[in-house]
């Protein structure tokens, strides 16, 4: 397993995210999304697995702006280009993500 949890240090769901992996002992690697964010593969990688409309958080601010974007890809740019409004924590293991707190799903990955 290569399991990466890219959050937010502030983020409560990020940080049972990551005491999920320390109790069961299985190695993550923690990325801060507000200093280092995700490449644009990354991103490309999570989408197809979450989708769009998962990704976005809807308490973010200025978020409501991708919602006049006609197109997918436009959104997604855009999303890239204002990452603090992805939803966190964002954990992926190889072509796998989820987004949010989801121990039912990481359950099988195990």
């Amino acid at each position: 397993m290569n399991i990466q949890i890219f959050g937010k240090s502030k983020c409560f769901d990020t940080k049972k995210a990551e005491r999920y992996f320390k109790e069961r002992r299985i190695k993550y690697q923690a990325i801060d999304m507000v200093r280092y964010g995700m490449s644009k593969g990354e991103l490309t990688s999570v989408l197809q697995c979450v989708g769009l409309d998962a990704l976005i958080d809807p308490k973010s601010e200025g978020a409501e702006i991708l919602q006049y974007l006609a197109y997918a890809q436009d959104r997604a740019e855009k999303l890239y280009e204002n990452q603090q409004w992805i939803r966190t924590p964002v954990v992926r293991n190889g072509k796998k993500a989820t987004v949010g707190y989801c121990p039912e799903v990481w359950k099988d990955w195990e």
